[in-house]
């Protein structure tokens, strides 16, 4: 009895031995990674080649359009400041006010000598026409007749420069209204009421036009060589004349409401730098842009040709260089992911979406993976591809 209960008990145990081997088999996946890791799922995106505008970005500095330094053009002492510093101020307005006294009195003395001047005209003006008329009857002699004409036209060059003296001296007076010569921002006092000024070499305030701000910006030697070169090979198209759109991007990530246009271009590369000085001008109707003013400007109208865009997100760094993982298929015939390092270009923004410009590295058709990156935990993993994108 016992050997044939033992016998049974055998059997039993060896067949369900083989059922569990059995189920074990039919669950395993299909073909897992080394140490038992499956592949990673992924999307693929063939590389394709197309025109894309670009931007290029760079740190600017805001300067007014017009930054006048007020200064006297007489001397005298200061009566009154007509302003509040840090206001807006007209063209015209005056700004300082110089003792009024001294140069009213000048003008006073200029329009007497003006007149004795005037008199003294008459008066020889009348001699001459007199001796005219005895000359012509011969009861003076041509001497005396002479000697009345040039006293004539001595003394009509006399009232011309007292007209002259007359004009200076009132434009003096004007100058001591010391007035604005453009609308802007004015500064702060530089000389207070009371103080005496000797003239030009002395400095009163500043003032800024505000309505129109020029943007300086620097594009650095390397930069610009590249760009040539870009451009000698067709790679890239530049606006006609370098007249690129300006677009300011503010300290908070903002955009300021008008885009300007850039106007200048240094030939001139610094030394100290290395880049060449270019300017925009934007209008700044409400006052937003202040002179001295950090900004960062984009520069609108590049286009790139023939580019390779990939989303940034599929372009990875090592600390060496930018890379892509790419899908390839090994000698045993799956696929795995492996790393292909790239030049990336310029960061474009295209229907929402952030790319990278890649300018070598990859070929026409090559499949860059773009999605399930992080599950790829080393080159070469296994990899299936769910999806291709556009």
């Amino acid at each position: 009895m016992y050997p044939q209960f033992s016998s049974r008990v055998k059997l039993f145990s060896i067949a369900m031995t083989s059922v569990a081997l059995l189920s074990a088999c039919q669950e395993a996946p299909p073909a897992a990674a080394p140490g038992g890791m499956p592949p990673a799922q992924v999307s693929i995106q063939k590389v394709t080649r197309e025109s894309t505008p670009i931007t290029i970005k760079l740190p600017a500095t805001l300067a007014g359009n017009k930054e006048v330094e007020i200064r006297a053009r007489v001397s005298g002492i200061v009566a009154s400041r007509n302003f509040e510093e840090g206001q807006k101020v007209a063209a015209g307005q005056s700004l300082f006010t110089l003792d009024l006294v001294p140069f009213t009195l000048e003008v006073e003395k200029a329009q007497a000598e003006l007149n004795a001047a005037q008199a003294s005209v008459e008066q020889a003006q009348r001699e001459r026409d007199r001796l005219r008329k005895l000359k012509n009857e011969r009861s003076v002699s041509k001497r005396d007749f002479d000697n009345a004409a040039s006293n004539y036209d001595i003394a009509v060059a006399n009232l011309a420069s007292a007209k002259v003296v007359l004009n200076e001296v009132k434009l003096d007076l004007e100058y001591a209204q010391v007035k604005s010569p453009v609308s802007g921002i004015i500064g702060r006092e530089l000389i207070s009421e009371g103080s005496y000024v000797s003239g030009p070499e002395i400095l009163l305030t500043q003032l800024t036009e505000t309505d129109t701000m020029r943007v300086r910006f620097g594009f650095s030697e390397r930069e610009q060589l590249q760009m040539r070169k870009d451009v000698d090979s067709g790679s890239l198209t530049l606006p006609t004349n370098n007249e690129f759109e300006a677009q300011l991007i503010l300290q908070d990530g903002s955009r300021h409401n008008n885009v300007g246009k850039v106007n200048f271009s240094d030939v001139r590369v610094n030394r100290y730098t290395g880049t060449s000085e270019m300017q925009a001008k934007v209008n700044n109707p409400n006052g937003q842009l202040r002179p001295g003013q950090f900004v960062r400007v984009q520069l609108i109208g590049a286009v790139r040709n023939n580019a390779v865009l990939l989303p940034q997100r599929a372009v990875l760094d090592n600390g060496t260089g930018k890379f892509v993982y790419v899908a390839t298929e090994n000698e045993q015939g799956a696929m795995v992911a492996l790393p292909a390092p790239v030049e990336v270009g310029e960061w474009v923004r295209v229907n929402d979406g952030n790319f990278w410009v890649i300018r070598s590295g990859l070929t026409d058709g090559q499949p860059v993976i773009t999605e399930g990156i992080a599950r790829i935990f080393f080159p070469g993993m296994p990899i299936t591809i769910v999806s291709e994108g556009e």
